[in-house]
């Protein structure tokens, strides 16, 4: 027998292994932002490719803001999966939010695997123009 023959030959017993391991272990990325700040406030963007509203999750805590989810990859009709590195990638990352930042006030939005993040400046923090009068 080739080693392509060998290959391409399904082994039940170790396809039920690697299931197993791959369901104990789970590989984290951290997905890339952009983030941009104005004086109203900061808007960030994360690339989250496969993730849905229902498998995001963004949340505030002691300072810091959290997003976590999850992606599905679905395998295309009619194709069966032979090696997949990473089937379901999860994306995990963390920022320390300063304290001119409004947490109360986040906007989150998701489209496309993209997440946008609008976080405003407290309004106390924001520049504001002060009045000169002349006596």
């Amino acid at each position: 027998m080739n080693d392509t023959t060998e290959l391409a030959r399904k082994d039940e017993k170790a396809v039920a292994r690697r299931e197993d391991e791959q369901s104990q272990r789970r590989i984290t990325l951290t997905p890339p932002v952009d983030i941009f700040e104005d004086s109203q406030g900061i808007t960030l963007w994360a690339d989250l490719p496969g993730v849905t509203k229902d498998r995001l999750d963004v949340k505030v805590h002691d300072g810091n803001l959290y997003i976590e989810a999850e992606a599905v990859v679905p395998t295309p009709e009619g194709l069966r999966l032979h090696h997949a590195e990473i089937r379901q990638p999860h994306f995990a990352r963390a920022f320390a939010l300063g304290a001119d930042f409004d947490p109360t006030k986040i906007d989150a939005n998701l489209k496309d695997g993209v997440l946008r993040l609008t976080i405003p400046r407290r309004d106390e923090a924001r520049p504001r123009r002060i009045e000169v009068r002349t006596d």
